[in-house]
């Protein structure tokens, strides 16, 4: 069967599916979006997630809060808006960007699946680091929030995807949930704020590495 550089050309096909895409609107929505986005992002960056109000980012960003709680429902929304940018910059690393993150070759310049996986988990641990209250609230909005996020899908996917070409026989599906549960959000900031953001990292690697043995 012809394959790519991480399983099955179908397998990787619906990868590529499940990325983040731009959403497609108006140019005056598209306006009002990105003032909203920025107005959000300014003060989330300077009074914390929880210190801030919708009606505050409507009256920074110069639109109705109508427009606000319209297009994005509440800050569970704004969050998840705030961090797709960041999940795509994310997500075309993993599709096209170099190795170990990207699909170099797993074999001729001795990059393997584990060694991805590990890389992945790095560059997750990364972004989600940086962005941890916002990535803490798009998933606990609701009861399994995190698990409905179309980007959920996409690092699962490709996670059992490194665990099948790595492991094969293993129940990749099963396991590729072992590996992400660590990085949720909500075990993130008990565990960096009991034991510290290296011994969270050190510790989601141990998990990956025990599953390769």
């Amino acid at each position: 069967m012809s394959s790519d550089k991480t399983g099955p050309r179908s397998a990787y096909s619906a990868l590529v599916e499940l990325r983040s895409t731009p959403p497609h609107e108006r140019a005056d929505a598209a306006r009002n979006r990105v003032a909203v986005l920025d107005a959000a992002a300014r003060l989330f960056a300077a009074q914390g997630v929880d210190g801030v109000t919708m009606d505050a980012v409507a009256a920074a960003a110069g639109v109705g809060k109508g427009t606000v709680f319209r297009r994005f429902g509440d800050k569970a929304g704004l969050a998840v808006a705030l961090l797709d940018e960041r999940e795509r910059e994310l997500q075309e690393a993993i599709l096209s960007g170099p190795a170990p993150l990207g699909p170099g070759p797993l074999s001729d310049d001795g990059v393997s699946p584990g060694d991805r996986l590990a890389a992945f988990v790095d560059a997750y641990l990364d972004y989600a680091l940086a962005h941890l209250d916002l990535l803490r609230m798009s998933e606990t909005a609701s009861p399994g929030a995190r698990y409905r996020i179309g980007a959920y899908r996409f690092w699962h996917r490709h996670v059992a995807l490194l665990l099948t070409a790595a492991a094969p026989g293993g129940d990749a599906e099963a396991l590729a949930h072992a590996v992400l549960a660590p990085l949720a959000a909500e075990h993130l900031r008990a565990v960096v704020a009991e034991l510290g953001a290296e011994r969270a990292r050190a510790a989601a690697h141990t998990v990956v590495a025990g599953l390769l043995v």
